[in-house]
């Protein structure tokens, strides 16, 4: 078969799985020499390999970082956490990959140009975003970059950037380089090889260090557990690169099973390798098969950023985990500060910390707005931060959302409380309160991204201030708050909330809602669908 693009290749490959074809894709990612438009979003930029993920276009990323890096600008450098250039060139960078497509090549031509500037690299080869974090940390170095499309399907690669802080990159320092890199699109590209000369390294042996010098997670308590307890540990990693991460975290152990480890550039056909409750199956299965007294499964994404958790009677999400996390922090471990989390996130943890007296801060959706909360010298210090998308880091611990933290956090908890995930979480609702979140959206007319998009969703908070009457199904609600960090919230007076986000980046508006009530959920969908219209329609 002869394809015109990149493209049209990836149409077939991910229609019929066919694996013999992906040199074609490594071809065109070679050979393409088109620019493309570099945009990073919530977490760096990401396209398709061989479209606009090219090796001609990492040269370019890589050029406009080093750039950056060079760049003599006060702000900037406080920024990214670094004196000078020369500071950099010492302290080093460091570069990973996940284990997609062509993860591997891609970082070594980001290594090649790293070396042309005498900049000293760490090869941390196949890694997790998290412990890329920690270990910028334990090596003191300036920054990281990632070959990362983190959860987007097979046919996508990407590239994360992280300063020294081990965090996510804010948009002061991706704005410049996302200009930096467009601006450089459009010249002559330096496509010449150099030697891609780097120090290895072993970023889990750098992060169990970590863990055990911060001390948030007793490492020798979970250890201890699967050794002792008559317990199934459960992990599926869709084929990502936090495989091999269990065992050496927990040790090998016969009740530790490990689903789909396998080498799969195709995540074995699933579209999305993202923790849903439509992949977390197998882990139901696996988990319900048993009869152990503690029953634990998770599902990781690829680059190991997200987390989703069960045991054999329920799917936990992160809005509910992420409460018992603060609960368990707080109450078990006597952790003091306040809760951060993402505005389109339950208030469940709202209920629990309003009991115990401790603030809640909502910020806008993306984790690196956690930033000023997980900060050692932060005035206000989270105790837990996590957004319902999956993400979830705790005190004295990395700056990105972590994956491998959720699951040693899950059987800590399970060791200490006595109880299985589901009879904790029935117990906290017992005492606080039920909640039930959900989310969906609509698409609206393409002409409306943007910016455009925006100022009609938030009109809707002069159109419907607190004092509002609204009806949902065969009720009346007040509006009792509106909150407007990331879109409009409404806040009513039985607790319960709705959420309108347009999206940044899709013509597409995104609902967040939840309901004391769960019969009620469609109801609210129905408004928020409703007021959308309403603000948008004919566009």
């Amino acid at each position: 078969m002869s394809f015109e693009t990149a493209e049209e290749c990836w149409r077939v490959i991910l229609k019929e799985l066919r694996r013999d074809l992906l040199p074609e894709i490594e071809r065109f990612a070679r050979q393409n020499r088109a620019p493309a438009k570099i945009v990073f979003g919530t977490s760096g930029w990401r396209g398709e390999i061989g479209t606009d993920f090219t090796f001609r276009n990492v040269r370019v990323v890589t050029e406009a970082i080093i750039n950056i890096l060079k760049r003599e600008d006060p702000q900037l450098k406080a920024a990214l956490g670094i004196r000078d250039f020369e500071e950099v060139r010492e302290r080093g960078v460091i570069v990973g990959h996940d284990n997609r497509f062509l993860g591997r090549e891609f970082s070594h031509t980001v290594i090649e140009l790293l070396n042309r500037e005498g900049i000293r690299v760490f090869y941390a080869g196949e890694t997790t975003t998290p412990e890329l974090s920690a270990s910028i940390e334990m090596l003191n170095a300036a920054c990281s970059i990632n070959i990362t499309p983190s959860h987007n399907p097979a046919n996508y690669s990407g590239l994360k950037f992280n300063p020294s802080d081990g965090g996510p990159a804010g948009p002061e320092i991706t704005d410049p380089i996302q200009t930096e890199a467009n601006r450089l699109m459009q010249n002559t590209v330096d496509e010449r090889s150099y030697p891609a000369d780097s120090e290895e390294i072993d970023t889990t042996a750098l992060y169990i260090e970590f863990i055990q010098q911060r001390e948030t997670i007793d490492l020798s308590k979970v250890r201890d557990f699967l050794q002792r307890e008559d317990c199934l540990i459960v992990v599926d990693h869709v084929h990502g690169a936090t495989r091999g991460r269990p065992e050496r975290l927990l040790g090998q152990s016969p009740k530790l099973c490990l689903l789909r480890t396998e080498d799969d550039y195709l995540f074995g056909g699933v579209v999305a390798p993202e923790p849903s409750k439509e992949n977390m199956r197998e882990v139901e299965e696996v988990l319900r098969s048993s009869n152990a007294r503690y029953r634990i499964g998770v599902i990781m994404d690829p680059d190991g950023d997200r987390i989703r958790f069960a045991d054999h009677r329920m799917q936990i999400p992160m809005n509910y985990f992420g409460a018992m996390a603060f609960h368990f922090l707080h109450v078990y471990k006597g952790i003091k500060g306040v809760v951060v989390k993402s505005v389109g996130t339950s208030n469940f943890v709202n209920a629990i910390a309003r009991e115990h007296g401790v603030k809640v801060v909502e910020t806008k959706v993306g984790f690196k707005n956690f930033r000023p909360y997980m900060l050692k010298n932060a005035t206000e210090r989270a105790v837990v931060a996590f957004e319902e998308s999956d993400g979830i880091s705790g005190y004295n611990h990395t700056l990105e959302k972590d994956a491998l933290f959720g699951l040693l956090l899950a059987i800590e908890m399970v060791a200490t409380t006595e109880m299985n995930l589901s009879e904790y979480l029935e117990d906290l609702m017992s005492r606080y309160g039920a909640f039930y979140p959900d989310r969906s959206g609509i698409e609206v007319n393409r002409s409306l991204q943007g910016t455009p998009l925006k100022e009609r969703v938030s009109s809707l908070k002069d159109l419907y201030p607190p004092g509002s009457i609204l009806k949902i199904g065969d009720k009346t609600l007040r509006v009792k708050e509106l909150i407007t960090v990331d879109g409009v919230k409404f806040v009513l007076e039985d607790g319960s909330w709705f959420m309108i986000r347009p999206s940044g980046t899709e013509p597409k508006v995104r609902f967040y809602i939840e309901t004391r009530d769960p019969e009620e959920k469609e109801s609210v969908f129905d408004l928020a669908k409703r007021l959308t219209e309403e603000v948008v329609g004919g566009g």
